[in-house]
């Protein structure tokens, strides 16, 4: 990759050069993570998230406080330090501004960071942190709308044939009977899990819902054929396990026992895609020693 692949795991590569690659990757990442918040806010509420197909007024009206009115200025546009600068408020009227969009930003940059960290400078780098971008835009969706859209779970799928093609056993990464195994070994027990619930929800409760929705077995799906089947495994359980203190810490502030699936198997796959195979072999070599 234009001679930088796999510098940054050199002992040749000096300090000064890997210090000014993860600063201009967090900084791109924030940049990238502002238009997630654009996406998050407007993709629920089916607005356009590249202005094509907003008029003028709409354009204004997006642009202002939305307590005072105000127009937004530009340097208060810029990801996380305006935030920062500005101490969470608005510069008018001093109205908070939610946490929320700097956090997206600075998960986005730090996972970049955390990705090219792990995995060095290489396509499959370049490749995981575009899965990164869509694990946040979809755990963020499906926490305010408890739903997943289907065309960021298609891309995802899609993810998974240029790392198939670039990466193999040759390259020491997962077969391809690996990623089409994967693709079924966790969304098909969702699917059945999901199916048997919902009429036993339905006559318990009244409420016509699954124990897992599609959704999230459409996630799984994807994340299979990215991962493979080991690493998929380990992305599922530690979902679960994350999905286990959410619930209940979601159940003591807010007392209601549902909650959104995706954004818990959003963080398994994401620390799937980094360390994966490396928990199911040690996990597995833990039961040999047995």
């Amino acid at each position: 990759m234009f001679g930088f692949e796999d510098m940054l795991h050199s002992e040749f590569t000096e300090l000064p050069f890997k210090i000014m690659f993860y600063v201009i990757i967090f900084l791109f990442g924030i940049c990238i993570g502002s238009f997630l918040n654009v996406v998050i806010l407007r993709l629920p509420r089916g607005e356009s998230v590249i202005g094509l197909k907003r008029t003028k007024e709409d354009k204004e009206k997006a642009s202002h406080c939305m307590t005072c009115g105000a127009k937004i200025r530009p340097i208060d546009l810029i990801p996380v330090f305006s935030w920062l600068m500005l101490r969470g408020k608005c510069h008018n009227c001093g109205a908070k501004i939610s946490p929320r969009y700097p956090i997206v930003e600075s998960l986005n940059g730090l996972l970049y960071v955390l990705t090219f960290f792990v995995l060095d400078i290489n396509v499959k780098s370049i490749i995981t942190c575009v899965l990164m971008t869509f694990l946040i835009m979809i755990a963020f969706i499906d926490w305010d709308t408890k739903e997943i859209y289907i065309g960021m779970v298609a891309i995802i799928l899609l993810l998974a044939f240029p790392l198939a093609y670039f990466y193999s056993r040759e390259h020491g990464d997962v077969t391809l009977k690996s990623r089409i195994i994967g693709m079924f070994i966790i969304s098909v027990p969702f699917f059945l899990i999901g199916e048997i619930s919902r009429p036993i929800i339905k006559k318990k409760f009244g409420e016509d819902f699954r124990a897992i929705e599609l959704g999230d077995t459409y996630l799984m799906f994807a994340a299979g054929a990215f991962l493979g089947t080991q690493a998929v495994i380990a992305s599922t359980f530690i979902g679960i396990i994350a999905a286990a203190f959410g619930g209940l810490l979601v159940k003591v502030v807010t007392k209601d026992s549902k909650f959104a699936f995706g954004p818990f198997l959003a963080i398994g796959i994401a620390v799937g895609s980094l360390w994966g195979n490396q928990i199911a072999q040690w996990y597995l070599n833990l039961l040999a020693t047995e």
